[in-house]
């Protein structure tokens, strides 16, 4: 039987999803957690990588495993025997062929910039106290300018091994909340290159301080060359938020 698990986990104190020889990847954590549950091997496979540091506030994975399984039961043992940094939502009979990473159509991240010093969310935003030299308006212009493409080899970084560069976005564009003192940036795409994210927001702030501009953001779009002015920001803002499939689960 094949299930569908759903979950969320604070990506600061794993290497990311991906399963890795030494552990310390959010695959690792849940695959000995079922093993142990089940009294089996469990293999899971997952909607997406995320980097070291990158969370999820929705997850979705899928496993096989026997038909016996309750699912309220399974999800709150999980839940008890993981700890604080992960936690599990829902588990939901699928049929044989449903694919967690295949079959999604659309993906959802969002950044968060806290403008202020905020200890409470120091592992779940980035700090950066510059609001006052950022022109929002071409910011938003430069997120918009992304909707026109549909390859990105800019915004993937080296050593990538992806045979096509093309995403079809759907969503780019920041959310200003000046009463919190915060900028988010939202962006949706059927699929993401390795690094993307955090290159398009990185390059977005550089718009926004000056140090690069449309013009630019344009011609290394048009051409697919590497940005003028590179910058990745920090893992810690970024969230996968959303994953949608043609099916109900």
């Amino acid at each position: 039987m094949r299930y569908f698990l759903e979950m969320a986990y604070n990506g600061t104190r794993f290497t990311g999803w991906q399963r890795q020889p030494a552990g310390g990847g959010v695959q690792n954590l849940v695959e000995s957690a079922l093993a142990t549950l089940l009294r089996q091997p469990v293999e899971v496979t997952g909607c997406g990588r995320t980097d070291t540091g990158v969370h999820a506030s929705y997850y979705v994975l899928h496993f096989d495993g026997p038909e016996s399984l309750e699912p309220a039961a399974l999800v709150q043992k999980l839940n008890r025997f993981t700890g604080p940094d992960v936690a599990f939502f829902r588990l939901s009979e699928v049929a044989h062929e449903a694919h967690a990473r295949y079959d999604a159509v659309l993906r959802s991240y969002v950044y968060h910039v806290d403008l202020g010093k905020n200890p409470f969310r120091r592992e779940t935003a980035f700090h950066f106290p510059f609001f006052d030299r950022l022109d929002l308006e071409k910011m938003n212009a430069a997120a918009a300018l992304l909707l026109e493409y549909e390859d990105f080899a800019p915004f993937c970084k080296t050593h990538s091994d992806v045979k096509t560069m093309k995403c079809l976005l759907r969503r780019s564009e920041w959310e200003v909340n000046r009463s919190e003192g915060r900028l988010v940036y939202h962006i949706s795409a059927n699929r993401f290159l390795r690094g993307m994210v955090r290159l398009i927001v990185g390059q977005c702030l550089n718009i926004g301080l000056g140090k690069s501009n449309l013009e630019e953001l344009r011609r290394s779009l048009d051409r697919q060359s590497p940005l003028e002015k590179a910058w990745t920001v920090p893992a810690e803002g970024l969230f996968l938020c959303e994953v949608k499939y043609p099916y109900e689960f």
